[in-house]
């Protein structure tokens, strides 16, 4: 019975939440006496699928419904024609799926992972699990319960040999790695200081697997909102020069930030470290290698600066190993409620609601952190992921150049100090110089819009705030390719003196014909008019492009409240303009949506 108490957990991750899970369920099985291996999907040999006891993915979705970078090849595998029917006969299999149900095709690769599984003669052990971003209690409402039903499903196929038991929650697992301090005297050259190519490179974080990022060089770092507005938004241009990099319309480009110098400084100091101590890693797991962003040599500076995001909301594996490194008696029972089921409510409202980082935890709870062994801060830290951003600007106007546009994050919940996101203030941090480059690791990747092909087929691009971004990246490349098409540009800020961004070359474009303008100031007046309005106004224009010129819808900008505003007026003008139906109108979008010719790229 041991030989056949095996797993596999296969995952496809574009943020780290869905490896993240992975992991966790892979602890899970570990304290069940199962033999587990977890690998993304890409990376795993697939001539071994058939062959697996038990087989649980867990994916995300991203974009309009596209797997993550690092299971694409397996998808194309999985999707083909030659593959018979019934080749993976018994295979036993679970799904754990990671979706934002603001877009329309919500947990779309697991339902449809699903499917083919099933199709190709799987066998599904317990109910699928659809998580959603957008859940108060985000996916951890769904993830949770669904691994206490796994584990369960996994004592029925696997029963517990004779006198063994479930290893207890109150006994710490093995961490991920060994980590063996370097004597002092060593030089600290090349010890993850300097910038490094190769040090730098991401596995899987939203950039192509094993692609190295370039190193460009910032030329300008422009605010581009009035000095006195609430909001802080810069125009960033990095000079790529000699990258041969080459981006379209749409596409993204991925920043590597680093921490912010207080809560690096203050991190060091809470768990009293030496910034300038190095270790070196490996694996406890000989199966496993070390990620090539932990090899080699390490500072504390370099991992704590640069590898642990230490800015993040702690995941529940923080908590629960947090709680095995306190004894403090009242830390000890505030943690043990955190790690319950019944105590959710009680870890959301004290961490996720406000956003409560691990520093700050970290300073809550004294107690554990003094005793915290340093082999496992690897476990209880996120790696710090590249961020995204919409390139603004298009390679036709600027060969030489990328420019982004980025809104310096910055805002109060109930804490006294005020959440700032590490990117934004990584990059409006850095000031140019001539004398002494300043290097951003950067990558492109594919962006999620596809504009039309067809030159003229009219474009409405809906953009409000840094939403425009990519717009302006489009209006540019289409004008400068010489495309005929309508381009109609919906962008909403707060004031026309404040925040309307790219005013003077929007409306320069404007009075030559090259670009159809309209503008909601949403504070310029007593009553908030917002870009949905404008629509509305404009409603029989709207249809007209949409039903007789075949027009594609783009939509861009926060994921909050916009996406839905912005759809509920478009049915509302289907329906005002055409007397459709409610359910007519509904299954007009869907099949938009379906013709790729209404597409979305929101975020939080």
């Amino acid at each position: 019975m041991e030989d056949v108490r095996t797993m596999v957990i296969l995952f496809g991750s574009q943020t780290g939440t869905a490896e993240d899970a992975a992991r966790r369920i892979g602890r899970e099985a570990v304290r069940h006496h199962v033999s587990v291996r977890v690998s993304a999907l890409d990376s795993y040999n697939r001539s071994n699928l058939v062959n697996e006891p038990l087989v649980i993915f867990v994916v995300a979705t991203t974009g309009q419904g596209d797997p993550p970078d690092n299971m694409k090849q397996f998808w194309q595998f999985l999707w083909r024609k030659k593959l018979p029917l019934g080749c993976l006969e018994g295979l036993k299999f679970g799904i754990l799926g990671f979706g934002d149900s603001s877009y329309q095709k919500f947990n779309f690769i697991a339902k449809k992972l699903r499917r083919r599984m099933q199709h190709l003669g799987g066998c599904e052990v317990i109910e699928p699990g659809f998580s959603d971003d957008q859940h108060d209690y985000g996916s951890e409402f769904v993830v949770s319960p669904w691994i206490k039903e796994l584990m369960t499903k996994i004592l029925q196929l696997f029963p517990l040999s004779p006198g063994l038991e479930i290893i207890p929650d109150n006994t710490l697992l093995p961490s991920t790695y060994q980590a063996t301090f370097t004597d002092h005297s060593i030089s600290a050259v090349g010890s993850r200081q300097l910038p490094d190519v190769k040090a730098d490179r991401l596995e899987s974080a939203g950039t192509e697997r094993g692609q190295d990022p370039f190193h460009a060089v910032i030329t300008d770092n422009r605010r581009v909102t009035a000095t006195d507005h609430w909001q802080d938004v810069r125009l960033i241009t990095l000079d790529i020069t000699g990258s041969k990099l080459k981006y379209f319309a749409g596409d993204i480009c991925y920043v590597q930030p680093k921490n912010m110098a207080d809560t690096v400084n203050e991190f060091i100091q809470l768990l009293g470290l030496n910034s300038s101590d190095a270790v070196i890693l490996r694996c406890l797991d000989e199966k496993e290698e070390v990620p090539v962003r932990l090899r080699g040599r390490l500072t504390i500076q370099y991992l704590v600066e640069s590898y642990f995001d230490i800015n993040s909301i702690p995941k529940m594996y923080f908590w629960e190993l947090l709680l095995h490194f306190t004894d403090n008696e009242l830390e000890k029972s505030k943690l043990t409620e955190f790690c319950s089921a019944q105590g959710q409510e009680e870890l959301f409202n004290y961490c996720n609601r406000p956003k409560r980082s691990i520093v700050e935890v970290l300073k809550d709870f004294p107690g554990a952190t003094c005793h915290i062994q340093f082999n496992y801060l690897f476990d209880m830290i996120p790696p710090l992921r590249p961020r995204a951003f919409s390139i603004a600007s298009s390679q036709l106007v600027v060969p030489n150049q990328l420019q982004l546009l980025v809104a310096v994050v910055k805002y109060r919940t109930n804490l006294v100090a005020p959440r700032r996101g590490v990117c934004s203030h990584y990059l409006a941090g850095l000031i140019p110089s001539s004398v002494t480059p300043v290097h951003v690791p950067i990558w492109i990747k594919k962006g999620l819009f596809e504009f039309p092909s067809d030159q003229s087929t009219p474009v409405i691009m809906v953009g409000p705030g840094t939403g425009c971004a990519p717009f302006r990246a489009f209006i540019q490349e289409s004008v400068a390719q010489g495309n005929q098409g309508k381009r109609i540009l919906y962008f909403g800020c707060r004031n026309q003196t404040k925040d309307f961004y790219f005013d003077c070359e929007w409306m320069d474009l404007q009075s030559k014909g090259l670009l159809q303008l309209s503008v909601a100031f949403s504070r310029d007046q007593s009553k908030k008019v917002y870009v949905q309005h404008l629509l509305s106004q404009q409603s029989t224009s709207v249809w007209d492009l949409i039903e007789r010129e075949r027009a594609c819808v783009f939509i861009a900008g926060n994921s909050k409240n916009m996406p839905d505003a912005i759809r509920l007026q478009f049915k509302q003008i289907f329906i005002q303009e055409s007397g459709m139906t409610d359910e007519e109108a509904q299954n007009y979008l869907c099949k938009l949506d379906f013709a790729k010719r209404y597409q979305m790229e929101t975020w939080s």
